[in-house]
């Protein structure tokens, strides 16, 4: 676990969105990773791979729309010594091209990256068809991926950088609209499977990622007016979870809120779970989306309706803090 507290921003901004930091962080480190080659699905003006593929035309690939065969292509690059990086919106990549995910990039461990944006419901007006919101779910399951969900575009530029050094499949989850600034630009600890504690806390620990970071930040100063004590992790490695930092959590505050953009069964909050259970089981509450699709919607609006909102981790925190009492 790493200590974040003096790299958080005092007063957030909006900041650019998280598939933009991704795209203008692989843009730069292009010329750093040689041998790194883009194989997109003719969405690049959305996953913005687009900027990639204008500074070096030769190392990008268009494919057209079709998933599989864009999981293959990938697998196939990275089979002859290649780094291939294959970008496509979360619900397309996922779950479109699962078994070629399973086969042509787990089972061989080759050193494919999968970028899904456009993830949860977030996107808005697209649609349940658009959302994926089971992606985290479906990618933890697979053996040997790594599965981060970066909170704002500064730790999503950390993040794609961790990623590419990284040797072994990577799935880094981004999204669509703009999202507060938590970090402070240059300052950001980003270590693969190692937690960011962005507020100390003894009562309760409240846990999230993506764009659960910023309303779970605004829920741990509300329950300080109220005499609650909350610590904040940014926990942007789902897999592999950062065990001590849950250990210290659960030891340390007895009680712990798991919020996150994403379906309840297979994310954030089940490995929490799992992983809690045979350290030290104490109370958990949860903040996500249950067991339904999202709707069509300004984002804002579906925010509010599905619950991804500081209040209702306010709430799932005091619940968890009496279930400890009790």
């Amino acid at each position: 676990m790493a200590g974040a507290s003096s790299a958080v921003q005092s007063k957030r901004e909006l900041g650019k969105a998280t598939r933009d930091a991704f795209g203008r962080a692989l843009e730069a480190l292009g010329a750093e990773h040689t041998d790194l080659v883009i194989v997109d699905a003719d969405v690049s003006n959305s996953t913005r791979t687009e900027w990639f593929g204008k500074k070096y035309p030769d190392r990008f690939f268009n494919i057209g729309i079709a998933e599989s065969n864009l999981v293959g292509v990938a697998g196939g690059l990275a089979s002859a010594g290649k780094m291939s990086l294959i970008a496509s919106f979360a619900a397309f990549v996922t779950c479109n091209a699962y078994d070629q995910l399973r086969m042509s990039v787990a089972y061989p461990r080759l050193n494919v990256k999968v970028v899904g944006s456009h993830a949860g419901i977030s996107i808005g007006e697209d649609g349940a068809s658009q959302m994926g919101i089971e992606d985290v779910s479906l990618t933890c399951s697979l053996p040997g991926f790594v599965v981060i969900v970066p909170a704002d575009d500064v730790s999503t530029h950390a993040a794609t950088a961790a990623m590419l050094q990284h040797k072994g499949p990577v799935y880094l989850r981004v999204g669509r609209p703009e999202v507060p600034r938590i970090y402070t630009e240059g300052k950001v600890p980003f270590t693969i499977g190692k937690a960011n504690q962005l507020r100390e806390g003894t009562d309760v620990t409240l846990i999230a990622n993506g764009l659960m970071v910023a309303p779970t930040l605004d829920a741990a100063e509300a329950l300080a007016a109220e005499g609650i004590n909350a610590r904040v992790l940014d926990m942007h490695t789902v897999k592999p979870i950062d065990v001590d930092a849950l250990r210290a959590a659960a030891e340390q505050t007895g009680a712990l809120v798991v919020a996150e953009e994403h379906l309840a069964h297979g994310g954030l909050g089940s490995v929490v779970a799992m992983n809690v259970a045979e350290i030290k089981p104490v109370p958990i509450r949860y903040v996500n989306l249950g067991d339904q699709f999202g709707e069509s919607g300004s984002p804002d609006a579906l925010i509010e309706k599905f619950g991804m909102t500081a209040a209702n981790v306010v709430k799932a925190a005091k619940a968890a803090v009496a279930a400890k009492k009790s």
